[in-house]
Protein backbone atom coordinates (compact mmCIF):
# COMPACT_ATOMS: atom_id res chain seq x y z
CA UNK A 1 0.00 0.00 0.00
CA UNK A 2 1.60 3.42 -1.31
CA UNK A 3 0.34 6.37 -1.09
CA UNK A 4 -2.37 8.65 -0.46
CA UNK A 5 -4.45 5.08 0.75
CA UNK A 6 -1.49 4.36 3.17
CA UNK A 7 -1.06 7.50 4.32
CA UNK A 8 -4.95 7.54 5.10
CA UNK A 9 -5.01 4.11 6.79
CA UNK A 10 -2.10 4.95 9.07
CA UNK A 11 -3.48 8.65 9.97
CA UNK A 12 -7.00 6.50 11.31
CA UNK A 13 -4.83 4.15 13.02
CA UNK A 14 -3.48 7.11 14.58
CA UNK A 15 -6.51 8.60 15.68
CA UNK A 16 -8.35 5.50 17.17
CA UNK A 17 -4.53 5.26 19.30
CA UNK A 18 -5.29 9.03 20.19
CA UNK A 19 -8.45 8.10 21.27
CA UNK A 20 -8.00 4.86 23.33
CA UNK A 21 -5.05 7.00 25.56
CA UNK A 22 -7.50 9.60 25.51
CA UNK A 23 -10.25 6.68 27.12
CA UNK A 24 -8.02 5.34 29.07
CA UNK A 25 -6.47 8.71 30.91
CA UNK A 26 -10.33 9.49 31.17
CA UNK A 27 -11.46 6.02 32.67
CA UNK A 28 -8.60 6.34 35.40
CA UNK A 29 -9.38 9.67 36.26
CA UNK A 30 -12.96 8.59 36.54
CA UNK A 31 -12.13 5.54 38.39
CA UNK A 32 -9.91 8.12 40.93
CA UNK A 33 -13.23 10.08 41.42
CA UNK A 34 -15.39 7.67 41.93
CA UNK A 35 -13.32 5.63 44.09
CA UNK A 36 -12.33 8.82 46.30
CA UNK A 37 -16.48 9.53 46.18
CA UNK A 38 -16.79 5.95 47.78
CA UNK A 39 -15.01 6.63 50.54
CA UNK A 40 -16.66 9.47 51.46
CA UNK A 41 -20.16 7.81 51.27
CA UNK A 42 -18.10 4.62 53.39
CA UNK A 43 -17.39 7.27 56.11
CA UNK A 44 -20.53 8.94 56.40
CA UNK A 45 -22.48 5.87 56.52
CA UNK A 46 -20.18 4.84 59.26
CA UNK A 47 -20.54 8.11 61.07
CA UNK A 48 -24.65 7.39 61.13
CA UNK A 49 -24.38 3.86 61.89
CA UNK A 50 -21.70 4.94 65.45
CA UNK A 51 -23.94 7.97 66.36
CA UNK A 52 -27.17 5.44 66.39
CA UNK A 53 -24.69 2.81 68.40
CA UNK A 54 -23.95 5.61 70.97
CA UNK A 55 -27.51 6.42 71.38
CA UNK A 56 -28.52 2.94 71.77
CA UNK A 57 -25.93 2.41 74.61
CA UNK A 58 -26.78 5.46 76.08
CA UNK A 59 -30.25 4.30 76.72
CA UNK A 60 -29.10 1.20 78.02
CA UNK A 61 -26.53 2.72 80.25
CA UNK A 62 -29.79 5.16 81.49
CA UNK A 63 -31.98 1.73 82.33
CA UNK A 64 -29.31 0.45 84.09
CA UNK A 65 -29.16 3.52 86.36
CA UNK A 66 -33.27 3.61 86.03
CA UNK A 67 -32.92 -0.28 87.29
CA UNK A 68 -30.91 0.49 90.15
CA UNK A 69 -33.45 3.11 91.31
CA UNK A 70 -36.10 0.55 91.23
CA UNK A 71 -34.07 -2.33 93.01
CA UNK A 72 -33.67 0.70 95.79
CA UNK A 73 -37.47 1.16 95.72
CA UNK A 74 -38.00 -2.61 96.02
CA UNK A 75 -35.87 -2.87 99.17
CA UNK A 76 -38.21 0.17 100.41
CA UNK A 77 -41.07 -1.52 99.43
CA UNK A 78 -39.72 -4.55 101.44
CA UNK A 79 -38.86 -2.70 104.77
CA UNK A 80 -42.07 -0.68 104.71
CA UNK A 81 -44.40 -3.72 103.82
CA UNK A 82 -42.65 -5.27 107.19
CA UNK A 83 -42.51 -2.72 109.56
CA UNK A 84 -45.45 -0.04 109.20
CA UNK A 85 -49.09 -0.30 107.88
CA UNK A 86 -50.60 -1.14 104.20
CA UNK A 87 -50.69 2.12 103.14
CA UNK A 88 -46.85 3.04 103.24
CA UNK A 89 -45.75 -0.47 101.37
CA UNK A 90 -48.47 -0.13 98.68
CA UNK A 91 -47.33 3.35 98.07
CA UNK A 92 -43.43 2.42 97.70
CA UNK A 93 -44.40 -0.60 95.87
CA UNK A 94 -46.19 1.55 93.36
CA UNK A 95 -43.34 3.68 93.25
CA UNK A 96 -41.03 0.41 92.35
CA UNK A 97 -43.57 -0.72 89.14
CA UNK A 98 -43.01 3.09 87.94
CA UNK A 99 -39.49 2.36 87.86
CA UNK A 100 -39.31 -0.68 86.43
CA UNK A 101 -41.88 0.47 83.79
CA UNK A 102 -39.16 3.02 83.10
CA UNK A 103 -35.88 0.69 83.04
CA UNK A 104 -38.30 -1.24 80.78
CA UNK A 105 -38.63 0.88 77.82
CA UNK A 106 -35.60 2.54 77.95
CA UNK A 107 -33.72 -0.93 77.40
CA UNK A 108 -36.24 -1.87 74.76
CA UNK A 109 -35.34 1.80 73.23
CA UNK A 110 -31.95 1.20 73.52
CA UNK A 111 -31.86 -2.08 71.97
CA UNK A 112 -33.69 -1.38 69.16
CA UNK A 113 -30.93 1.70 68.53
CA UNK A 114 -28.35 -0.65 68.61
CA UNK A 115 -30.17 -2.56 66.50
CA UNK A 116 -30.61 0.20 63.69
CA UNK A 117 -26.86 1.00 63.65
CA UNK A 118 -25.44 -2.78 63.96
CA UNK A 119 -23.40 -4.01 61.69
CA UNK A 120 -21.48 -1.17 61.69
CA UNK A 121 -20.65 -1.87 57.96
CA UNK A 122 -21.25 0.72 55.31
CA UNK A 123 -23.93 -1.37 53.69
CA UNK A 124 -25.49 1.10 50.92
CA UNK A 125 -21.20 2.52 49.95
CA UNK A 126 -20.59 -1.62 49.26
CA UNK A 127 -23.84 -1.81 47.00
CA UNK A 128 -22.82 1.18 45.51
CA UNK A 129 -19.43 0.22 44.72
CA UNK A 130 -20.92 -3.22 43.60
CA UNK A 131 -22.96 -1.73 41.25
CA UNK A 132 -20.17 0.81 40.23
CA UNK A 133 -17.97 -2.39 39.06
CA UNK A 134 -20.87 -4.40 37.35
CA UNK A 135 -21.39 -1.13 35.22
CA UNK A 136 -17.85 -0.82 34.41
CA UNK A 137 -17.21 -4.46 33.32
CA UNK A 138 -20.67 -4.12 31.24
CA UNK A 139 -19.36 -0.94 29.37
CA UNK A 140 -15.84 -3.07 29.07
CA UNK A 141 -17.68 -6.09 27.66
CA UNK A 142 -19.62 -3.69 25.11
CA UNK A 143 -16.17 -1.98 24.11
CA UNK A 144 -15.24 -5.41 22.94
CA UNK A 145 -17.73 -6.53 21.56
CA UNK A 146 -17.49 -3.55 18.60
Amino acid sequence: MDGPNAIRAQTERDSDERSLSELVQQLSEQTTTLARKEVELAKAEMAIKARRIGVGAGAFGAAGIVALFAVGALTATLILALATAMSAWLAALIVTALYAAVAGVLALTGKQRVEAGTPPVPEQAIESSKRDVDTAKARVKEGRDR
